[in-house]
């Protein structure tokens, strides 16, 4: 069953382009902004736990900014390599909030 916590107000999401690091109920996520969509992953990769959401858009992924593994947005795979990946977080908006299933 689904569990719809408020992450933040759309206005404090990131910019096309950009990603931020957030927290909700103790869980660490990773927000971003790719071409005006926004997606939101485990924040942390399983390479070393680098803070994704400190790190970069290239395409539809984001890279660690340790060792520069990128994650596709919607998937959570691995470009590189391969077999990992990453929780996604599905989001929707309800009013002026950004809300996430961390169930």
């Amino acid at each position: 069953m689904a569990q719809w916590v408020r992450l933040c107000s759309v206005a404090e999401a990131p910019a096309v382009g950009h990603v931020q690091e957030a927290e909700v109920d103790g869980v660490a996520i990773c927000l971003a902004n790719v071409n005006g969509e926004l997606s939101a992953l485990d924040n942390w990769c399983p390479h070393r736990l680098g803070p994704l959401g400190q790190g970069w858009i290239e395409g539809d992924a984001v890279i660690c900014p340790w060792h520069s593994w990128a994650f596709n947005m919607k998937t959570g795979q691995a470009e590189y390599p391969v077999h990992e990946h990453v929780d996604v977080f599905p989001l929707k908006v309800e009013g002026d909030n950004l809300l996430v299933d961390i169930e």
